[in-house]
C-alpha cells in the first residue's frame, strides 16, 4: 500500500491541472517557437575570399550609398582601399569607406584596433584632397570597447620583424602598424581601450605606464616617448569623446529599431584570418564571418547575406605560401595590368592564377551568399586562362585546403585550362554583354563553388559612385 500511494503520489506530483508537467512544457516551448519572428533587421556582410586586395572597398562603396549604418568589426590601419568620388581619390584604413555617405552612419567596432594619430591623420589627408569627407565626425562612432593601438605597439612589431628576420631568415611580413602587439596586449588583459582614455584620464596614465614599462622590460631596445605619447593622446580627448558610444547598445538599436540597411565591410580577407588563415602568416583577427558577431556584438540570427570578393586570379602581399603563384611572364603581366601594388605597404603584391581549391575553403568557413567577381578586365589579353581546381602532394590529392603550411609548400596544383576572351570588357556592365568565353569563366566558377556569382572589371573608379544599387544588382545580384 504504500509502495502504491507514493506512485499515486508521484503521478499526482507530476499533472498539473490534470495535465503532465512534461506536456505542458512541450506544448509552450512550440507554442514560443511558433510565436519566433525573424529579426526586423540582418546586416550585409562583404568579405575577401582569398589573400585580400580582392576589391571589397569597390563593392562596398556601391552598397554603402544606399545604407543607413556602415560598420568596422576587426582589424586596424594595416589594410587599405581606394575609392574615388567625383574624380578625388581617398585612402582609407581606418575610416569604414561608407563616411563618404553623409546619410549614413559609419561605425567602428570593438573588433577594431585603433592607433589614434592615424585615424586623425587620415581624416585630415583626406579632408584637403576633396569635400568628400567633411562632417565626417558627426557620422562616425566608435566602440567604447575598442582597443588602442599605441606609438610602442608599433615600434615593437618592427622589433618583431626583425628578430624574426635574424633567428628564422624568415619575417611575417607585417604592415608595422602595430596590429599585432596591440591585440596581444588585449589577450594578455593589460590592453587599454577607448573607454579607459575618455573616461578619467589619470587612472589611463597610471595603466599606460604600467604597459609602455612591460614593453620595455620585453625589449630593452625600445625607444619609448612616454609623456610625448601621453601628451598626444590626452589632446585627443576633448575630439574624441562625441564619437564614443556604447557599441553593443548602438548595434542593438539599429537592429531591433525600425527598418534600416546595415552594412558590415571586412577588412583583410579569409586566408588572412588568425584562426582559418595561412598561418603563421596571417593577420591578428578573425576577418572571417564569425568575426562581425565578436567584433560588433551582432547576435548571429542577425546576420544576412554574406558576400564574397573574389579577384578573377589571384595575389597575396609579403611572404607565406602561394600554390598558383606564377613567377614569371604571366605574374609580371598580371602585376602590371591591375596595377597590383598595396594601399598602405606601397609593396607589389604577386600573382598568380585563380586558385578554387583555396576560394572554396573561404566558403566552407563564410558560407556565401553570393561572390563578387573583380577585376575580370584585367585577363583580357590572356588566350589562355588557368584555374587551380585540385591539389596533390606526392602524388595524392588533398581532400580540402591544409592546415599545415610546410605541406602548402609542397602542393602541387593540378589546371584546368579555359580559353581566353582577347577582347576588352572595360565597359561591360552585365553578363550579357560580356563574351562568352568570359560568360563560360564565370560560369565554371560558379559551378565549382556551387555559389551564384556575378563578375565586373576594374574600369574606371568614377563608376563606382555613378552606378545607382539598380546596377550593382545587375552586374553582382547583391542586395540588402
Amino acid at each position: 500500500m504504500a509502495s502504491n500511494s507514493a506512485m499515486s503520489n508521484g503521478k499526482e506530483a507530476a499533472k498539473v491541472n490534470g495535465e503532465p508537467v512534461l506536456k505542458r512544457a512541450r506544448d509552450g516551448l512550440h507554442e514560443l517557437l511558433r510565436s519566433h519572428k525573424e529579426p526586423r533587421n540582418k546586416v550585409t556582410v562583404v568579405l575577401g575570399a582569398q589573400w585580400g586586395d580582392e576589391g571589397k572597398g569597390k563593392v562596398v562603396d556601391l552598397l554603402a550609398m544606399d545604407a543607413d549604418i556602415v560598420c568596422r568589426c576587426q582589424g586596424g590601419n594595416n589594410a587599405g582601399h581606394t575609392v574615388v568620388v567625383d574624380s578625388v581619390e581617398y585612402d582609407f584604413h581606418l575610416l569604414p569607406s561608407g563616411v563618404l555617405n553623409k546619410k549614413a552612419l559609419s561605425f567602428i567596432g570593438n573588433g577594431v584596433v585603433i592607433h589614434l594619430p592615424g585615424l586623425f591623420d587620415e581624416a585630415e589627408k583626406n579632408l584637403q584632397k576633396g569635400k568628400g569627407l567633411q562632417g565626417w565626425e558627426e557620422r562616425l562612432k566608435i566602440s567604447d570597447r575598442a582597443h588602442i593601438v599605441f606609438n610602442f605597439h608599433q615600434a615593437v612589431d618592427g622589433i618583431q620583424e626583425q628578430q624574426r628576420q635574424q633567428q628564422g631568415g624568415k619575417n611575417l611580413g607585417t604592415t608595422k602598424k602595430g596590429i599585432g602587439p596591440a591585440y596581444s596586449s588585449k589577450a594578455a588583459r593589460n590592453g587599454l581601450r577607448i573607454c579607459d582614455l575618455v573616461s578619467d584620464f589619470p587612472v589611463f596614465e597610471e595603466k599606460f605606464r604600467v604597459l609602455a614599462e612591460h614593453f620595455l622590460t620585453m625589449y630593452p631596445t625600445l625607444n619609448l616617448d612616454v609623456e610625448g605619447e601621453l601628451a598626444q593622446l590626452k589632446s585627443y580627448v576633448v575630439r574624441l569623446r562625441p564619437l564614443v558610444t556604447d557599441g553593443v547598445y548602438f548595434m542593438h538599436q539599429a537592429l531591433t529599431g525600425p527598418s534600416k540597411k546595415i552594412l558590415v565591410e571586412g577588412a583583410n580577407a579569409a586566408l588572412l584570418d588568425i584562426d582559418f588563415g595561412t598561418y603563421p602568416f596571417v593577420t591578428s583577427s578573425n576577418c572571417t564571418v564569425g568575426g562581425v558577431c565578436t567584433g560588433l556584438g551582432v547576435p548571429p540570427c542577425h546576420v544576412g547575406r554574406v558576400y564574397g570578393v573574389v579577384k578573377a586570379y589571384t595575389t597575396r602581399v609579403g611572404v607565406g605560401a602561394f600554390p598558383t603563384e606564377q613567377d614569371n611572364v604571366t605574374g609580371e603581366l598580371l602585376q602590371s595590368r591591375g596595377r597590383e601594388v598595396g594601399v598602405t605597404t606601397g609593396r607589389k603584391r604577386r600573382c598568380g592564377w585563380l586558385d578554387l581549391i583555396l576560394v572554396r575553403y573561404a566558403h566552407m568557413v563564410n558560407g556565401f551568399s553570393a561572390i563578387a567577381l573583380t577585376k575580370l578586365d584585367i585577363l583580357d589579353t590572356l588566350e589562355e586562362i588557368k584555374v587551380g581546381i585540385m591539389y596533390k602532394v606526392d602524388g595524392e590529392v588533398l581532400p580540402s585546403f591544409p592546415a599545415n603550411m610546410d605541406v602548402l609548400t609542397r602542393v602541387k596544383v593540378d589546371y584546368k585550362t579555359l580559353p581566353g576572351w582577347c577582347c576588352s570588357t572595360e565597359g561591360v556592365r552585365s553578363m550579357e554583354d560580356l563574351p562568352p568565353q568570359a560568360r563560360d569563366y564565370v560560369h565554371f566558377i560558379e559551378d565549382f563553388l556551387q555559389v551564384p556569382g556575378r563578375a565586373r572589371g576594374s574600369s574606371q573608379p568614377e563608376y563606382h559612385r555613378y552606378s545607382t544599387l539598380k546596377g550593382l544588382q545587375r552586374v553582382y545580384q547583391l542586395s540588402f
